[in-house]
């Protein structure tokens, strides 16, 4: 699991940031989930090194501008590319009428299946190796946080060990690796479970913004591998923060403090913080720390990877 930062300016673009997108890549299935869409994300997708044929899911927070405006065109591009066999987008209720909008009054017609799903709060999709939960944070809209949870899964086989025992290679390893108890044709019993190393915890990516501090945050946040949380504002304009529902650096730290997560990664900074002010990021990470020391600042095409967790017993 892989995390590239699209964009992570808010409300307008800077020079060096663009407005609001974050993708997760999954390198084993071979897809990439985008989580909002400014306008310009397609062109920070191209200035990335993912793949747009790898789009398989969007999620998007909340209806505002600067998460919203580059939906169109982005998915009228993939579908030019001829490559998506279908997209699957998931948002607040309105999302529907404004992506219908926008292909009537664009005349856009997309070749591909795009499906739609009005989100409320509990499991959004689940397969057989993550969930997707969302939680309603406090904006000025109805917005949501996501969290992506891997499920746990098998340790690793002892190879060695399986060679030893005489199992030829094929479809037994998998089973093995899954756990599973096989009966050989000799008409041994074998007990997966016995060959693997200790299960390895699942990891979890949580996405808050635009939100002010609350509770339903540090719900959604309860030792998350990875937070994501927005900074729109410093401390010292709390007042403002709490006028317009979004977060300072403190408030994100606080966030971050009460659930237990690993790491605390900022983004959607106001320009006003821009270099050669009174203010800058540099204010932001150091308030933040001094609250949470585990916590970074990120930066346009940063990427982290999301560490695997501590492998449980067996």
């Amino acid at each position: 699991m892989q995390i590239i930062f699209l964009g992570t300016s808010s409300g307008v673009p800077t020079r060096s940031r663009n407005v609001s997108a974050i993708a997760l890549r999954l390198t084993q299935r071979g897809e990439v989930w985008l989580f909002d869409c400014g306008e310009g994300t397609q062109h920070q997708l191209l200035r990335s090194d993912l793949r747009i044929s790898q789009l398989r899911r969007i999620f998007v927070t909340h209806m505002h501008g600067d998460h919203t405006f580059g939906l169109m065109g982005l998915l009228a591009s993939c579908g030019l590319a001829g490559n998506p066999t279908a997209i699957d987008i998931y948002g607040p209720k309105p999302l529907r009428d404004y992506l219908q909008a926008c292909g009537q009054y664009s005349q856009t017609h997309l070749s591909y299946p795009l499906n739609t799903h009005s989100v409320k709060p509990g499991l959004v999709w689940e397969d057989e190796d993550y969930q997707i939960h969302c939680r309603i944070l406090e904006h000025r809209v109805t917005a949501f946080g996501y969290r992506v949870q891997e499920k746990d899964r098998p340790g690793r086989l002892d190879v060695a060990q399986v060679k030893a025992l005489g199992i030829p290679p094929g479809p037994l390893y998998g089973e093995l690796k899954a756990g599973k108890t096989v009966t050989l044709a000799d008409g041994r019993t074998i007990r997966g479970r016995d060959l693997c190393g200790p299960s390895r915890v699942g990891r979890s990516f949580v996405y808050c913004t635009d939100t002010v501090f609350c509770e339903s945050a540090i719900a959604l946040a309860q030792g998350a591998s990875v937070l994501v949380h927005e900074a729109t504002f410093a401390h010292q304009d709390a007042d403002m923060a709490f006028q317009r529902l979004h977060s300072t650096s403190t408030m994100a730290a606080q966030v971050a403090l009460a659930a237990g997560v690993d790491q605390l990664i900022l983004t959607h900074f106001s320009p006003r913080y821009a270099p050669g002010n009174a203010v800058t990021l540099d204010n932001l990470l150091g308030e933040a720390r001094s609250i949470f020391p585990n916590t970074i600042l990120a930066q346009d095409f940063m990427s982290y990877d999301i560490p695997e967790a501590i492998a449980a017993s067996a």
